[in-house]
């Protein structure tokens, strides 16, 4: 049986020559094969057409983490903590996240890709965490703290996916976010919260697979349940056709 085709979200970034590239942590890549997938790396600046045959021909979409997505996103108002803004890859994943959606495709969103996911189907974020709800847990362990720390616990809900998938209603994660859902798109539900109330985890409800953390588990392979993330979003790949 073929490995199911999962697309991956993609970055800018400048090499130390000055040009210009295009790729992803490779964490990212690991986790898919590890899970059995087969990645393919979804590059950015095309035209819709482009992404559309994509998604006719992937099995799943994996949404990144990644710099902060443009207030203008989600109609809200540029804020001095908002950095490393991509107009186009905020485009690009929003075109993609509603490609998804219309082909039923499975998708797996990782912190910015959960903030992505929220917005493209109407929700708002704090642009800053510390700033705007300043009561809250410390959610930004980057720099000078290892990819994997394990920052706080997240709550997850009894009965959704997300806990049927990790087999856990509480579980350790890392952190390495400034940003979080503000306001939750109408048509999802929160699925993952901190002790502090921010929004951890959510779900598309009556959908194969369509799941989003605001954590890294990419960089908790170690731990079975994060395994189990994956390894989930490349059995719906599976299901719905990657073979």
């Amino acid at each position: 049986m073929a490995a199911p085709l999962i697309g991956i979200t993609t970055d800018r970034m400048y090499r130390n020559s000055g040009l210009l590239q295009q790729g992803i942590t490779q964490a990212y890549i690991e986790a898919v094969y590890q899970a059995g997938g087969c990645p393919v790396l979804i590059p950015l600046g095309g035209p819709e057409a482009i992404y559309a045959e994509l998604a006719q021909r992937l099995d799943g979409l994996l949404f990144t983490g990644g710099g902060d997505v443009h207030p203008a996103a989600y109609a809200s108002q540029p804020h001095p903590k908002v950095t490393y803004v991509d107009e186009d890859r905020d485009r690009v994943e929003i075109a993609l996240l509603h490609l998804a959606i219309e082909r039923r495709l499975p998708f797996l969103g990782i912190c910015r890709g959960l903030q992505v996911i929220n917005v493209a189907l109407g929700g708002t974020l704090f642009e800053d965490i510390a700033e705007q709800r300043p009561d809250s847990l410390k959610h930004n362990y980057s720099p000078g703290y290892p990819r994997n720390y394990l920052a706080h616990s997240v709550d997850i809900q009894n009965g959704s996916q997300l806990e049927q998938v990790l087999g856990l209603q509480q579980a350790q994660v890392n952190s390495l976010h400034h940003q979080a859902v503000r306001r939750l798109a109408d048509g999802l539900t929160a699925t993952a919260t901190a002790s502090d109330g921010v929004l951890e985890g959510l779900e598309l409800p009556d959908y194969p697979f369509g799941l989003a953390v605001q954590w890294h588990p990419e960089w908790l392979r170690e731990h079975l349940c994060m395994q189990a993330l994956f390894r989930a979003f490349i059995l719906a790949g599976e299901a719905r056709g990657g073979g």
